[in-house]
């Protein structure tokens, strides 16, 4: 087997911003535009957009963007940067407003607020002080009754600000045994890095399968929720639903019923918000379900060019991701991302490829469809 080794490639990436996030592409955005680098594309389909690093760099590259996820804050972020229209500085007024609010005790506080002098079992993601300024920015937000992009600036600013003081391994389903250091900080809004896109963008908050038969773009990028290869670990410890589900309700403001230690909203149980893509069970043709979700979405997506982001933690191997691309296209890359050693393997398609190292990689296949 032929392979070379090197360090990421550097073309010119563009800034982007976000949470922390499991499912984070920020130290792969230069493999994936590396992969195409070789393509003329000018419409794009981010299909599971998350924190939208992806739909970031590919806007400030002047493409026409469309960024879809489920999730409440997802759709916030992409608005926040993808549809907007003015300089950052005529946020700052606003942005300021916020930040000079007094705290106060509200629902947040009561769930999500804990005192770093008080010894307790009862584990919280974010320190009293934090979550009363949180209560008054959030209310504020509502009763200023602010709408489409000036909403979403203001929202994506409360959850940047949240994700820099919060006490947790960057994730909402557990909370850290003793207060972090950032958790000491003040909550403090700043102006998103807000940019005015020369493309035409466009925002949606659907299942991936429902736009599908209505969207025909030149590049569809799709990175899915993997799940998990680990038959022992409960399902509710890998899915984004749970895993971010404090982002929801600051969006929603909605107060929902809670349960469980992480306070966890009652529409995120398994049997509630559930995906395919992160399902570990098999169907009746003895196929893993989420397998199943990854072959029918490369089929129906209407693209030139498919390039699908997976880990080798997910469901899927790598083997079984070529044979299903293999049936719809040419698969033109293969990209193989060492994140400790943060080396690239550019390999060709054999057998001792196929065969699992064992190590956490990230997967690039870039298809050209039939």
């Amino acid at each position: 087997m032929q392979t070379s080794l090197f360090a990421p490639p550097t073309p010119c990436i563009p800034s982007t911003e976000g949470i922390k996030y499991a499912g984070s592409k920020l130290k792969i955005l230069p493999y994936i535009l590396e992969c195409c680098a070789d393509i003329d594309f000018r419409t794009v389909l981010d299909g599971f957009s998350g924190s939208t690093r992806v739909s970031q760099v590919f806007a400030k590259l002047g493409k026409h963007v469309t960024a879809n996820d489920l999730s409440d804050w997802s759709r916030v972020f992409a608005e926040c940067y993808l549809l907007n229209n003015k300089p950052s500085r005529e946020y700052q007024e606003l942005i300021s407003h916020l930040n000079a609010l007094p705290g106060s005790d509200g629902w947040f506080t009561e769930h999500y607020g804990g005192d770093p002098e008080v010894k307790t079992a009862i584990k919280k993601p974010f320190q009293i002080k934090n979550t009363r300024k949180l209560d008054a920015i959030r209310e504020e937000i509502d009763r200023l009754s602010l709408i489409g992009i000036e909403r979403a600036v203001a929202l994506s600013s409360l959850i940047l600000a949240l994700d820099s003081v919060d006490s947790t391994l960057g994730h909402y389903v557990s909370y850290l045994a003793e207060w972090s250091p950032r958790s000491y900080k003040d909550l403090t809004l700043k102006v998103p890095s807000v940019f005015i896109p020369e493309g035409s963008n466009s925002v949606s908050q659907s299942d991936i399968f429902s736009i599908l038969p209505n969207t025909d773009v030149d590049l569809a990028y799709l990175d899915p929720p993997y799940g998990s290869n680990n038959e022992k670990m409960p399902p509710s410890r890998v899915r984004y639903a749970s895993y971010y589900h404090i982002w929801s309700t600051v969006i929603k403001n909605d107060r929902p019923k809670l349960f469980g230690k992480a306070s966890r909203r009652e529409d995120t149980r398994d049997t509630i918000a559930a995906s395919l893509f992160e399902e570990f069970r098999r169907g009746d043709d003895g196929k893993y379900i989420a397998l199943q979700a990854i072959e029918k979405v490369i089929k129906q997506v209407s693209a030139r060019h498919v390039l699908l982001s997976y880990s080798s933690g997910g469901r899927a191997t790598k083997g079984e991701l070529y044979d299903i691309l293999s049936t719809s296209g040419k698969v033109k890359k293969i990209m193989e991302i060492d994140y400790k050693k943060n080396v690239m393997a550019a390999m060709s398609w054999t057998n001792d490829w196929v065969s699992d190292s064992g190590a956490h990689k990230e997967y690039l296949f870039l298809v050209e469809k039939i």
